[in-house]
Formats: structure tokens, C-alpha cells, sequence
């Protein structure tokens, strides 16, 4: 319960300091907080979260599953071939370096500007982080376990599902969180350039017809879809990583 308190402690006083700050504002771009809230309430019914939310988690939901399969798969390759290792990291590197709202215009160009376009925008971003937090957390695992392992006839795919994916685990969720924050992003980067329907195409459409509140309710949602995902992210990454949160525990008992 308290860290829950602590987790909502800071977003509600910066809240409340929005509203009472806000209260007297007669700027039409910066409307008071309850002006917000009442066009929040009008702007996203159900309707409105099926039209234009849902899309866009879908879109997101995709990209992101993508990119995990093949960061990881990638990943796993790389960090167990030295040789492969050495032959990809210019690449890499190169790849990692272009911004993916940049590849937009380009990306239209093959795959149209559909939905197709959005997802491959996501996962261009957000493999990047997954493969190499990933090449890294395998070239981490402890030569001692993979030995220990082999000793005991665990190998083939049974020595990377049972020994060097649960060891680069907290590596690899690293790399996911990371990516979870870009997909979010990229997602309405993407819509904000050629779309009829999703978040970012609606927070765009409310600025240029100048419907300011509805445009800071869109904001607000987007915040709050974030939060929820990195709350979903963060129970499903402790739920995996229960032997790892133990040990950190046991360890920090024990120093």
C-alpha cells in the first residue's frame, strides 16, 4: 500500500499544482485544468476509445511484439557467435544511430500509409534496444553455469531456453523496457504523419482546428496509457524475474 501511495503521490501534487496555478488562466493555449477535465470527459466516450484509442494500442501491441521476437532471436545469435558479433556491430551501430521518425517519409514510400507502415515504423525503433541489451546480457551469462550445464548433457536448445535466457533476463527486460517507452512514442509519431483514425492523428486534428482543451485531454489520455503500460510491464517483468528479484534481496540481506 505505500509504495502504491509513494508511486501516486508525486503525479497528484503536480496535479493539484496544475489546477490551482491554472484556475484564473485566460491564455487560450494554456486553458485551466478544469476546462481540460470537462472536455476529457466529453471527448473520450467509448466510442471515441474504440474509433481511435484501440487502433492505436494495436498498432503498438504489434510493432512491440515484433520487434521482441527479433531483437531477441537476433540477439541470441549474435551474442553466441563471436564472429557474427564482431561482423554485425558496425551495422549495428549504424542502424541504432538513425532516428526512426527520420525513415518515415521512406518507409511510406514501400509500405504505403497504412497500418502496415505504422507497425514496421515501431519496430524499426524499438528492435534496436531489445537486440543489443540482449547480445549483451548473453555475453554476460557466467562461463561457470554454461560449463555446469553441459556437464550435465543440458544442451542444443535446452541450454539456451534453460540457462542462457533466464541468465540474460534482467539484460533483455532492460532492452524491453527501453523499447516500451519508443513504441509509445513512435506510435504517435507515426499517426501524426498519415492516418484517419488513432491518438496521435486525433491530438493533431484537435490542434489544428484549435480545439485546445480537447488537445490537452489527448495529451492527458496518452500519459495515462503509458503509465498503465509501464505498470503492466513492470508486474509482468517482476512475475518473470522472481528468482532474480530474490537473489538481489538475499544479497542485500546478506551485505
Amino acid at each position: 500500500m505505500k509504495k502504491v501511495l509513494y508511486a501516486l503521490a508525486l503525479p497528484l501534487l503536480l496535479f493539484a499544482g496544475w489546477w490551482v496555478l491554472s484556475a484564473d488562466s485566460e491564455s487560450f493555449y494554456a486553458p485551466p485544468l478544469a476546462d481540460i477535465l470537462t472536455a476529457f470527459a466529453n471527448t473520450w466516450t467509448l466510442e471515441a476509445l474504440k474509433a481511435d484509442v484501440l487502433p492505436s494500442l494495436l498498432r503498438l501491441l504489434a510493432g512491440y511484439l515484433l520487434a521482441a521476437v527479433l531483437g531477441i532471436g537476433l540477439g541470441l545469435a549474435i551474442g553466441l557467435n563471436r564472429r557474427l558479433r564482431y561482423a554485425a556491430e558496425p551495422l549495428l551501430e549504424f542502424f541504432r544511430a538513425i532516428p526512426p521518425p527520420v525513415l518515415v517519409p521512406v518507409i511510406m514510400l514501400f509500405a504505403g500509409i497504412g497500418d502496415t507502415m505504422k507497425v514496421i515504423v515501431i519496430v524499426f525503433g524499438c528492435v534496436w534496444p531489445i537486440l543489443l541489451n540482449t547480445v549483451e546480457g548473453v555475453r554476460a551469462v557466467d562461463g561457470v553455469v554454461l560449463e555446469t550445464a553441459r556437464s550435465y548433457g543440458v544442451t542444443g536448445p535446452a541450454r539456451i531456453t534453460k540457462v542462457i535466457l533466464p541468465s540474460a533476463g534482467p539484460q533483455i527486460a532492460a532492452g524491453l523496457r527501453q523499447a516500451l517507452s519508443i513504441a509509445i512514442i513512435l506510435m504517435v509519431i507515426s499517426e501524426m504523419f498519415a492516418a484517419s483514425n488513432g491518438l496521435g492523428f486525433t491530438i493533431v486534428q484537435f490542434q489544428r482546428s484549435f480545439a485546445i482543451p480537447e488537445m490537452w485531454s489527448g495529451i492527458i489520455l496518452l500519459g495515462l496509457l503509458g503509465f498503465a503500460l509501464s505498470l503492466m510491464f513492470r508486474l509482468a517483468e517482476k512475475r518473470a524475474l522472481r528468482w532474480y528479484e530474490g537473489l538481489r534481496e538475499a544479497q542485500r540481506r546478506a551485505g
